[in-house]
């Protein structure tokens, strides 16, 4: 199991100076991802780049939330909203509904790979057939992987295992804590 602390992560201006983003984790590497996953501070309003070939999930972890506006349609998220996936080709502008905004981004290459992001809820088991699995918590934790030692998670982290299929997973944290769990699964063996 591989765990990013998100403190220990350099923070990244955007081009636009809209915000910074910390990127915990391209794979399978940084220059050839097929899944790219950042926790981005939205702290103006703005234009989200566009990524083509590219889906996006986006979820609003702290903040009052944001209103993202495409041609014809506008949602409005905050922390309680489930992620909100999108074509990453057709990019939305972020109105930030009242101060900034802590935001995780999932992008996944359409070719490359497909996978999913949902809220965990704390004690439920989590199985997925995904071969590459991980969990973002903001409070503290302990994962819980059938067969294995539980591992202790500190606040604002990143698990993930790149071979962990069908295993069950729990997290064992306070009621109300705030955590995501992610998958991907490759399009195409290499």
């Amino acid at each position: 199991m591989n765990v990013i602390e998100l403190a220990s992560v350099e923070a990244r201006p955007w081009r636009n100076g809209g915000g910074v983003t910390r990127e915990l984790l391209a794979w399978p590497s940084d220059d050839d991802w097929a899944l790219r996953l950042s926790v981005a501070e939205i702290e103006r309003d703005g234009p989200f780049s566009a990524f083509d070939g590219v889906g996006r999930v986006f979820a609003v972890l702290a903040g009052a939330g944001v209103r993202l506006d495409w041609p014809g349609r506008s949602v409005t998220l905050d922390a309680d909203s489930p992620p909100l996936a999108f074509d990453g080709g057709d990019p939305p502008h972020a109105a930030l509904v009242d101060g900034a905004t802590r935001d995780l981004n999932l992008m996944l290459r359409r070719d490359r790979a497909g996978g999913t992001l949902v809220r965990a809820t704390p004690l439920e088991g989590w199985i997925s057939a995904a071969p590459w699995r991980g969990v973002l918590t903001l409070a503290p934790a302990m994962l819980a992987i059938a067969g294995q030692t539980a591992q202790a998670l500190p606040p604002w982290s990143l698990a993930f295992d790149a071979d962990a299929a069908g295993q069950t997973w729990r997290l064992h944290a306070e009621p109300t804590a705030t955590a995501y769990w992610i998958a991907a699964t490759p399009a195409h063996p290499r």
